[in-house]
Parts: structure tokens; C-alpha cells; sequence
């Protein structure tokens, strides 16, 4: 019963809004019927591609509500990885499976990257296990690679001084105070639309992963920030920092400085689209570049956890701030040194 709903999502995805409600309305019509694939001795049945089943799957994870992002991920992962061990996903096995993770080592690729693609690997396996398309599943003997762990650390308070001199426009300085002291992902920084802005409250509501959302709070600087940037928007973008239209931008003959602030003419800003993430960071990693800093969006998220925590935050606060699920992934987050277990030795024991 299931197979045959999948297929017909699939083939009627593109036509459909609501595909949670289609497909339990399937379920509910095709309860009281039997349903049998119709088989040849002259055609037998053959094993359904990898192409078919991975569709299935990921109309199965966006009905359960992944993003267009994780599903793009699972079917690009995927293909990458069956491609390379050359099977129809129900025959692979946990050897092929090693061997693919040896070549790909031998190749000088990432643990971090292999691990991507086990946790990717298991988890469609899990969908192939639940829907009885394998009868056992090969990634139940796969274990993630063992890596050691290599803290990263935050700006420094000298890096930070010196990246905030180097900004020219109301628009940098936005982007670089909201990074710093919110912690939020590049990805959701560009998402934020001026409707999700609180001036008044010093908050902003922000559409996380997974499709989970949180408020993120303002200090001083950033607040002064955005109320200074968004006093030079003339445009109707409902982006809070909107993309700009490239050949206008171009063909505008506006000299380095005045091109900078392009966003302050209207006839330059895309109308309908937000700024991209590659945009950003290209300017963070410029702005580190500039003053001999290693920059780059990420690090600001780890920043603001690490001087959050320095100053006294609980770290459950920390997390809740960050938009973590799970402690333990902030604490990957935090830099902290031995100076900092001696001043807190030094104020919390007695």
C-alpha cells in the first residue's frame, strides 16, 4: 500500500501544495482495497532503481516536514554515494559499504565528510528497513569513523576591534553586530525578513533548522546597527537584507565606494529576493583577510556562545540561544582556555 501512495505522490508532487493532507487521504480511500503489481513469467519483476527509491524517500521525509535543504542534501548524497558502489541499493552490502569508506580515506577525503555520508546512508537504510524493501540493513554494521577532536577557537576581543573599523556601510555594520551577538546561522540571518524585527522588544524572530523557531536578542550595537541601515531602505524588498540586481548594479557606473551602497537605491535591489549566503561570506572572509584575522560567518556563532559563557550565562541558555537541541553540541561550540576555569575557580569556589 505504501510503494503504490509513493509512486503517485511522486508523480503528482509538482501539482500539489499540500502533500501531507494527499497522501493521507490515499490512505484513507485505498484502506479497503487490495493492491497487487502485476507480473509476467515472461516479464519478471525487476528491483526498483536507486533513482525510483530514493525519490520515494525523500517524498517521505519532506511529507514528515524536512526543508527543501536536507532534501536536497539526502538525494545528492545519495545518488553520489550508490553511483560509486555501483549497486541497486537492496543488494549493497556492509562490505561494500567498508570498501566505499576505504576508498574514499585513501582518496584524502574528510572523516567529517565520510561521516556525512554514513549518517546519510543510515538513514536511508532505516526508511528501507521500516518500508520492508530490505529485509536486513547493512548500515547497522557501520560505525562512524573515530576522529580527533580539534576545538575551534572564537574571535579574539583585538580581531573583533579590528574587523568592526574596517566596515564602510550601515548594511556591513548590520550584518557583522546581528552575527555577533545573536549567534545565528548565516543561513537564518539571511532569512530574517523586516516583519520579523522587533525594534521595540530588541528581538528577532528567527526560522531555524529544521523549521524551528526562536527569538534572538539585540545589544546595544546591534540595535543601533539596524535602526541606522534600515533608515537608508527606500526599496518595498520584505527581506530584511534583500539581494541586488547584478547587471543594474553593473551597469550603473557607480564608482567602489558609491557601489557599496547600492542597497540605498531602489532600481538596484532585486525585488522579490534576499541576499545569499555566499555573499556574506565572502565579506567576512574579505573583512578577516584585511586585518590578518581567520574570518569567516561560522565563527561569529561560536563567539557569541563562548563570550555569552564567559560573562556568566547558563550554558542551557547558551543553547537555547544558539537553537541547539542537544547541550552537548554547544559545548563543541565554546572556546574556552585555562584562564577561564582559573577566573571561574577564582569567583564561583570559596
Amino acid at each position: 500500500m505504501s510503494q503504490i501512495i509513493d509512486e503517485i505522490m511522486m508523480g503528482i508532487s509538482d501539482y500539489v501544495k499540500d502533500e501531507f493532507a494527499v497522501s493521507n487521504a490515499l490512505y484513507v480511500i485505498l484502506s479497503g482495497y487490495t493492491i497487487e503489481k502485476n507480473t509476467t513469467d515472461i516479464v519478471p519483476y525487476r528491483a526498483e532503481s536507486n533513482d525510483i527509491l530514493i525519490k520515494r524517500f525523500v517524498i517521505a521525509k519532506k511529507i514528515k516536514g524536512c526543508t527543501d535543504r536536507t532534501l536536497h542534501y539526502y538525494a545528492k548524497q545519495l545518488n553520489m554515494v550508490l553511483a560509486k558502489i555501483g549497486k541497486n541499493a537492496i543488494e549493497v552490502t556492509a562490505d561494500d559499504m567498508r570498501y566505499y569508506i576505504a576508498i574514499r580515506i585513501k582518496s584524502g577525503v574528510s572523516k567529517e565528510t565520510i561521516n556525512n555520508d554514513i549518517r546519510c546512508m543510515r538513514t536511508f537504510y532505516q526508511w528501507l528497513t521500516d518500508e520492508d524493501v530490505v529485509a536486513k540493513n547493512p548500515m547497522n554494521k557501520i560505525s562512524a569513523i573515530k576522529k580527533e577532536y580539534k576545538p575551534k577557537e572564537a574571535f579574539t576581543d583585538d580581531e573583533i576591534v579590528r574587523m568592526r573599523s574596517l566596515l564602510t556601510t550601515n548594511r556591513e555594520r548590520a550584518i557583522f553586530e546581528l552575527l555577533l551577538c545573536t549567534g545565528c546561522r548565516v543561513s537564518e540571518l539571511v532569512g530574517m525578513r523586516i516583519d520579523d524585527v522587533d525594534i521595540k522588544e530588541e528581538r528577532i524572530l528567527v526560522h531555524g533548522k529544521g523549521q524551528k523557531d526562536r527569538h534572538v536578542y539585540l545589544n546595544a550595537n546591534a540595535k543601533f546597527a539596524l535602526l541606522e541601515y534600515s533608515k537608508e531602505r527606500k526599496d518595498r524588498n520584505v527581506w530584511l537584507f534583500p539581494g541586488g540586481s547584478s547587471n543594474a548594479i553593473l551597469e550603473s557606473g557607480l564608482g567602489a565606494k558609491q557601489g557599496k551602497e547600492w542597497y540605498k537605491m531602489p532600481e538596484l535591489v532585486d525585488p522579490d529576493n534576499h541576499i545569499d549566503k555566499g555573499t556574506i561570506e565572502q565579506m567576512i572572509r574579505q573583512l578577516g583577510k584585511k586585518c590578518g584575522a581567520k574570518a569567516y560567518p561560522h565563527k561569529f556563532r561560536r563567539t557569541c556562545a563562548t563570550n555569552a559563557l564567559r560573562s556568566g550565562m547558563p550554558i542551557e541558555m547558551v543553547s537555547k540561544m544558539l537553537g541547539h537541541a542537544n547541550i552537548a553540541v554547544t559545548q563543541l561550540y565554546l572556546d574556552l582556555k585555562e584562564e577561564d576555569l582559573k577566573n571561574m575557580h577564582k569567583k564561583y569556589v570559596r
